[in-house]
């Protein structure tokens, strides 16, 4: 299968690649690079040995779109490509809508022109909203996000929806992620993000490695085992394997189906922390701050459909995730 990422050079796009490679499926990236690194192509490469085509293009330019699908027979597409911080998102909302909405209409529009059916799209758990009860399944009311991020990737749901609605031959997986962690166990590809990182992992690895100088840690007063929020971690390696699974699913099924990937288990911010220290051998200084605005006590998913539907769950423990994300840093530390 000829399979285009878009925003394939991005963390979970990345990860993506190589285990589609692996699986024996052909890749075509598009990226921007607005937050990825060129250099992420040569590690792609040298982990998998084969090079991916790559455009260097905004998935919203509807020429580029149309030129990448014009010189390649594409198959499916993985969608990632988006603007993904949360609080940035709420500085700047306008372009979240923007750009987010527009990349998913073109790409739609582009893969209606050249006749590809297939779609898997990042989704995120942020569609759940604050009124659900943990664990979140598939079939609770949402799309009642609680920031401008968590609304485009409910937006971009329904929009698929109603395209597939119009077009019962598409094929569209709204996969809904948790919490991804973690980097390929070969410390080439992790989550390296421009400037302070807006996710605990890589914050955590990075004081650890002494570019930041500590952690804090958002509230230890909710109603949680230990005082901190509980989140479901699950291993990048695990999430990007859940995508072929998807495309896979994608292959014999029509219709838009939304899934989960996650472990079904929350882990709380000291949790994560002390395995950190503990597996990696290593000090991360942190203090405790007060609660942070829009922060849930928990945050954990059902992934049994996951595993009925796309015969997937994760396989990489807590410990796995904190020593492939300090391998990751300690190899690009320099």
């Amino acid at each position: 299968m000829n399979v285009l990422l878009t925003g394939g050079l991005g963390y979970i796009g990345s990860h993506t690649c190589v285990e589609l490679l692996n699986a024996g499926h052909r890749a075509v990236i598009v990226d921007n690079l607005c937050n990825a690194y060129g250099s992420v192509l040569d590690y792609i490469e040298q982990i998998t040995g084969i090079r991916p085509r790559f455009y260097e293009a905004d998935a919203q330019d509807r020429a580029a779109m149309e030129r990448i699908f014009s010189e390649n027979e594409i198959d499916a597409v993985i969608h990632f490509a988006g603007l993904k911080a949360v609080g940035e998102s709420c500085r700047i909302p306008l372009a979240y809508y923007r750009n987010n909405l527009d990349s998913t209409l073109t790409l739609l529009e582009t893969m209606e022109k050249y006749g590809c059916k297939r779609l898997v799209f990042s989704s995120s758990a942020t569609v759940y909203g604050p009124d659900n009860p943990v664990p979140y399944n598939e079939e609770m009311p949402c799309h009642v996000a609680t920031n401008p991020y968590g609304w485009t990737k409910a937006m971009i749901e329904q929009i698929i929806r109603d395209y597939v609605t119009a077009n019962p031959d598409f094929s569209a997986v709204l996969l809904r992620y948790f919490n991804p962690v973690g980097a390929h166990e070969s410390g080439l590809i992790g989550d390296d993000p421009n400037g302070i990182p807006n996710n605990l992992m890589p914050y955590i690895a990075r004081v650890a490695g002494g570019q930041l100088e500590k952690l804090t840690v958002f509230g230890n007063d909710y109603d949680t085992p230990d005082g901190t929020c509980l989140r479901d971690y699950l291993h990048v390696v695990d999430l990007a394997k859940g995508h072929i699974c998807a495309l896979d699913y994608a292959a014999v099924h029509t219709g838009a189906e939304a899934i989960n990937l996650g472990t079904g288990n929350g882990v709380s911010v000291l949790e994560l922390l002390h395995t950190f220290i503990r597996v990696n051998g290593v000090d991360v200084p942190y203090v405790i701050g007060g609660r942070r605005d829009g922060d849930l006590a928990r945050c954990y998913a059902n992934a049994e459909k996951a595993e009925r539907v796309l015969h997937w769950k994760t396989e990489k423990t807590v410990e796995d995730m904190c020593r492939d994300s300090w391998n990751f840093i300690v190899k690009h530390t320099k």
